[in-house]
C-alpha cells in the first residue's frame, strides 16, 4: 500500500531538476503565505469588519429609536445622522417593501450584514444591496406602513487595508520566486551542458573542449567526466592506430607470400593458398577502410531519406521497393551511416530476391525496416552474427566471399550513433533488419 501511495506521489511530480528545485523553493513560501493570510482574514479583517457592521447596524438602530421616540424633527434628526455619521437616510411611505434578497455567500461584507441585521431584534424586515452602487450600500428596513432607505459608504463596513495587505504579501512572493527561478536556471545549467556532453560521447561524436561551471559538487563531477572522456579518446585513438599499423605492415608480407606463389609448381596447393591470402587480404583492407572512416569524419546534419533514396538508385534493381518518408533529418556521420546501409542491402541481394525497405519516425527514433525473402538466420544466431569474424558456414554456400566483418561494422557504427539493430523474421519469410537512431 505504501508502495503504491509513493509511486503515485513519484508519479505527480515533475521529472526534472529544475522543476524540482523551484517546488522545494515556491511550495513553502506559497504555503507560508497562505497561512498569514488566512490567519489575517479570521484574526484582523473579517473580526474588523464585523466590528464596524455591528456598530453601523447599532446606528441604524439608534435612528430607527430616536425616529421613533417623537422627541426630534424628523428632517432635523436625518440631517444630523448625515453629516457627523455619514448615515444618509429616508423615510418612504411605501407599502411595495418586497423584494427579493440577493443570496451572495461567497462575499464576507454581505454574510457579516445579514448575520447583524438578524440578530438585532428591534430591526424588522430588511432588504440590502452591495453590488448596485460602486461605494454605497443600499439597505431598506421595513417600519410601520413603509421601510427606512439607508445609503451607506462601503468603507463603514469594510476595511481597506486588505487591498494592500494583499499586494505586499503578493508582490514579495511573485518577486522571491522570481529570483529563485533565475538562480535555479543558473545551477541546473551546468549540469544540463554535463548531461548533453555525455550524450554526445556517448554517441562518438567529437567534443573539443568540454569546460566545468556551476557549484563546486558539479564542477567537480564535469572535472571527472572530463579526464574519463581524454583518457577513452587516448585508448581508442592508441588501439585504432595501433591496428591499422599492424594492418598495414601486414600487407608487405602478404605480398611477398604472393609473389613467391608463382613460383610453386603444385597449382592445388598454390591456388588453396591464394585464396587464403585473398581473403586476409580482404580483412585488412576492409578494416583499414573502416578505421579511417571513422576517425577521419565529422558528425553533419543530412536528410537520412535522401539518402537512403540515392544508396537504393545505386543498386539499379527493380526487386528493390521503397516507402521513405520524406524530409527526415539527423545528426551523424553521413559516409558511416551508408557503408553501413550498403552492408545490410548487400546481405539482402546476396541471400533473397525481394527486398522491401521502410523508413518511419517514432516517437524521437528513425526506424529503418529492410525485409527480404531470402533463407534467413537461425533465430539462436542473431547475436552470434554481430561478432568479428563470424561466418555462418552451413547457411551461406559462398561463404568464401565475406570475412564476416560486414554486420558487425555495421553494428558498431549503428550503436556510435546512439542506435541498435535488431534481427527479427521477416514477413517475406527470410530475415527482417530494424535500424533505430536517433534523430
Amino acid at each position: 500500500m505504501s508502495y503504491g501511495l509513493s509511486k503515485f506521489i513519484k508519479n505527480l511530480l515533475p521529472r526534472r531538476l529544475f522543476y524540482r528545485g523551484l517546488l522545494i523553493v515556491a511550495v513553502p513560501i506559497i504555503v507560508l503565505q497562505l497561512i498569514i493570510t488566512i490567519v489575517f482574514f479570521d484574526s484582523l479583517w473579517i473580526k474588523t469588519n464585523k466590528g464596524m457592521t455591528r456598530a453601523l447596524v447599532g446606528e441604524m438602530k439608534t435612528f430607527i429609536t430616536a425616529y421613533d421616540n417623537g422627541k426630534y424633527n424628523n428632517n432635523d434628526l436625518s440631517s444630523l445622522f448625515s453629516i457627523y455619521l455619514d448615515l444618509n437616510v429616508e423615510y418612504k411611505n411605501d407599502k411595495l417593501f418586497d423584494k427579493q434578497l440577493k443570496d451572495r455567500w461567497f462575499s464576507p461584507i454581505d454574510r457579516t450584514l445579514r448575520r447583524e441585521l438578524k440578530s438585532n431584534i428591534g430591526i424588522g424586515n430588511y432588504w440590502f444591496d452591495t453590488t448596485a452602487y460602486k461605494d454605497l450600500l443600499h439597505i431598506n428596513i421595513k417600519h410601520n406602513d413603509g421601510y427606512f432607505e439607508f445609503f451607506i459608504p462601503k468603507d463603514r463596513v469594510a476595511s481597506t487595508s486588505a487591498r494592500m495587505f494583499a499586494l505586499w504579501i503578493t508582490l514579495p512572493a511573485l518577486l522571491m520566486i522570481s529570483i529563485a527561478i533565475i538562480f535555479l536556471k543558473n545551477q541546473t545549467r551546468p549540469i544540463v551542458n554535463l548531461a548533453k556532453a555525455a550524450e554526445k560521447f556517448g554517441r562518438g561524436e567529437n567534443i573539443d573542449e568540454f569546460t566545468p561551471s556551476g557549484a563546486l559538487e558539479i564542477r567537480q563531477a564535469g572535472l571527472e567526466f572530463d579526464k574519463m572522456r581524454k583518457r577513452i579518446m587516448r585508448h581508442l585513438n592508441q588501439r585504432s592506430e595501433m591496428l591499422s599499423g599492424i594492418s598495414h605492415d601486414l600487407r608487405t608480407p602478404l605480398t611477398r607470400l604472393k609473389l613467391q606463389l608463382s613460383f610453386i609448381k603444385d597449382e592445388v596447393l598454390s591456388k588453396k593458398m591464394s585464396l587464403d591470402i585473398d581473403e586476409m587480404e580482404k580483412m585488412l583492407n576492409e578494416y583499414l577502410q573502416f578505421t579511417s572512416l571513422s576517425y577521419l569524419e565529422k558528425n553533419e546534419m543530412f536528410d537520412i531519406s535522401k539518402l537512403i533514396e540515392s544508396t537504393i538508385n545505386k543498386y539499379d534493381n527493380d526487386e528493390i521497393s521503397k516507402k521513405l518518408i520524406p524530409r527526415v533529418y539527423m545528426n551523424g556521420r553521413k559516409n558511416l551511416i551508408q557503408r553501413s546501409l550498403n552492408n545490410i542491402i548487400n546481405n539482402s541481394i546476396k541471400y533473397a530476391d525481394k527486398i522491401n525497405i521502410d523508413l518511419s519516425k517514432k516517437n524521437n527514433n528513425i526506424i529503418i525496416t529492410i525485409d527480404d525473402d531470402g533463407i534467413g538466420i537461425p533465430e539462436n544466431e542473431y547475436q552470434n552474427v554481430f561478432k568479428p569474424f563470424y561466418k555462418l558456414d552451413k547457411s551461406r554456400g559462398d561463404s568464401k566471399s565475406s570475412v564476416g566483418l560486414g554486420l558487425s561494422i555495421t553494428s558498431d557504427i549503428i550503436k556510435s550513433h546512439g542506435g541498435n539493430i535488431v534481427l527479427e523474421k521477416s514477413p517475406l519469410n527470410g530475415l527482417r533488419v530494424k535500424v533505430f537512431l536517433p534523430l
